[in-house]
């Protein structure tokens, strides 16, 4: 599976994406052109979880903070209270998925922020380019 996030394109990866190096969203595709399904644990700043996706469906979410929308191919999950999105995902053409959009927090407390031009946690910032992971997880920061 190839996974683009922001605009730095991950080659060959297992559908496993780990952020400041623990485990953070799961993405499955069965077959080439979906369904799309995720897996995502949504933490607040000090790293309590308070929100997670579970084969793309909302399983928990304290306070009704979040709104899901999905497609066969696409998720989206926005923040009620700001308005933000916390997490924009397509399937694009057979197991190719990018992430475009997005703003949460990792397990431990730092903001991840994702856009068109970069994706960002802390000190590290990512901007265009590509990475072979060669069949392992991807890993951001």
């Amino acid at each position: 599976m190839d996974i683009k996030v922001g605009p730095h394109w991950y080659r060959n990866a297992d559908g496993l994406i780990q952020i400041e190096g623990l485990p953070q969203i799961e993405i499955i595709v069965p077959r080439p052109g979906g369904p799309l399904r995720v897996n995502f644990a949504l933490f607040d700043e000090h790293g309590r979880l308070h929100g997670k996706l579970e084969a793309s469906s909302l399983v928990i979410n304290e306070r009704g903070m979040y709104r899901l929308e999905k497609t066969a191919t696409s998720v989206r999950l926005t923040n009620n209270e700001t308005g933000r999105v916390v997490l924009d995902m397509k399937l694009t053409e057979g197991d190719r998925v990018e992430i475009s959009e997005g703003e949460f927090y990792t397990l431990k407390g730092h903001l991840f922020r994702v856009t068109p031009l970069e994706w960002a946690v802390e000190r590290t910032v990512v901007r265009e380019g590509e990475t072979d992971v060669k069949g392992q997880s991807v890993s951001l920061a």
